[in-house]
């Protein structure tokens, strides 16, 4: 009875919007105990992971992240992409997708993307007479997009609880990363067609001055990308050498942030952001303990074995699952708590580690977007005031076209795994 009646209030508190991470906590704890073990085991891997170097990059990229998301870059950005792509039909909407999937990779929020950029993109939509409810949808969508490429913390963090390398999983994360971008382009492409949106005509003198504006920040993709492949930096030295470059611009070249009074506040907001997701780490890996400690992944898959003989069917459940999952929980708190049992399942029916890594996080993003809880929705809704349905309505079309890529990117693994065997990443 008492089990029942604590199950019960923290359902109630779940449903009230008590965080998430503090429900993982209560349940590690309160399980450890029931088997008479000491709760300071919670903190055990927690302190296994805060000694990894490999973290020190998330705080790094998240503060890079956020200083240009508070600097003017997102304008300069956006004008060098309609600059390059207006031409084209559906150009803005082209453009919408690259920036947003840009901002989201460094921040790896995909809430600040709609927030920040979202903001700065609807209006300008609307007003190039794209319509209201395809524009609110892309926005919507574009937001998330940005979780395959690096320096996105998801990517980072997937990593480290899979112990597997994050260089390699941010190459097997490129080309599947395109192929969203790729599938959403053309339905964009479409649509400027279909509602007959006026092109901007390409001009090299326009093209020019937005680029030399932008001059500063357009070689940051080049730095990340390039340093890590081409084997001069590691994910975490790219981290300290991009936060350092991007004070650097911001602050010293273009003069958009302010050192003593901008630079202090753009580090107390990201390092929340790095903070909830440590303290999410810490309960959740206690959480993560006790079910390996219960044996709950070899349950997992004695059950699957028994149900399930085919991969590709495997495949299948898993990908629903994951919608679900994305739907239901934070990227980070999944990270910690599902991969855990998730990966020795995957292992047992050969399913590459960093091929399952890009299939995790393409699903969540997508649960990002799905109906009746996913997390960018009501971003959405709050950010543009518009009603919850309205904004589900707008997405609809994105979620199914982005669900047909899901499963191009699950069942052609080459494509999670050509870059990496071909760079020859460490």
């Amino acid at each position: 009875m008492e089990s029942i009646l604590i199950i019960l209030g923290l359902l109630l508190l779940t449903l009230l919007g008590a965080p998430l991470y503090a429900i993982f906590g209560a349940i590690a704890m309160l399980s450890f105990a029931a088997e008479g073990i000491d709760p300071s085991v919670i903190m055990v891997d927690l302190n296994r992971i805060a000694t990894n170097p490999t973290l020190v990059a998330i705080p790094l990229f998240t503060f890079a992240g956020y200083a240009l998301a508070e600097s003017k870059a997102p304008v300069r950005l956006v004008n060098v992409a309609r600059a390059l792509f207006g031409w084209i039909p559906g150009g803005l909407g082209v453009v919408t997708l690259v920036t947003c999937a840009l901002f989201t990779a460094f921040t790896g929020a995909s809430g600040v993307t709609i927030i920040a950029l979202g903001g700065l993109l609807f209006p300008i939509l609307i007003q190039e007479q794209y319509p209201e409810r395809f524009s609110l949808g892309l926005v919507t969508s574009a937001g998330s997009l940005g979780l395959l490429f690096p320096p996105s913390l998801p990517l980072i963090l997937y990593a480290l609880v899979a112990s597997i390398s994050v260089d390699k999983l941010f190459a097997a994360g490129l080309i599947p990363g395109i192929i969203l971008l790729l599938v959403l382009g053309i339905y964009v492409v479409r649509g400027g067609v279909v509602y007959r949106i006026p092109r901007q005509t390409f001009r090299w003198d326009t093209t020019l001055k937005a680029i030399r504006e932008a001059a500063w920040e357009i070689p940051l993709p080049v730095v990340i990308v390039g340093g890590i492949y081409a084997g001069v930096f590691t994910a975490t030295e790219t981290a300290a050498v991009t936060a350092f470059y991007v004070l650097v611009v911001e602050v010293v070249i273009y003069r958009d942030l302010h050192f003593f009074r901008d630079v202090p506040r753009v580090m107390k907001e990201s390092m929340v952001l790095v903070g909830a997701i440590l303290m999410i780490i810490g309960v959740a890996m206690g959480l993560t303990n006790y079910l390996v400690d219960q044996e709950v992944p070899v349950r997992l898959f004695e059950f699957t074995r028994e149900y399930i003989s085919s991969p590709t069917m495997f495949l299948i459940i898993l990908n629903a699952f994951l919608i679900v999952v994305g739907m239901m929980m934070d990227i980070f708190s999944a990270i910690i708590v599902v991969v855990p049992q998730i990966k020795p399942i995957a292992d047992a029916y050969g399913i590459d580690q960093f091929h399952l890594g890009i299939i995790f996080l393409t699903n969540l993003e997508i649960g990002y977007l799905t109906p009746p809880v996913g997390l960018n929705l009501f971003m959405s809704s709050l950010r543009f005031q518009k009603p919850v349905l309205s904004v589900v309505r707008s997405v609809a079309p994105y979620i199914l076209i982005l669900l047909l890529a899901l499963l191009l990117i699950t069942y052609v693994p080459e494509l999670s795994l050509w870059l990496v065997g071909a760079l020859g990443v460490q």
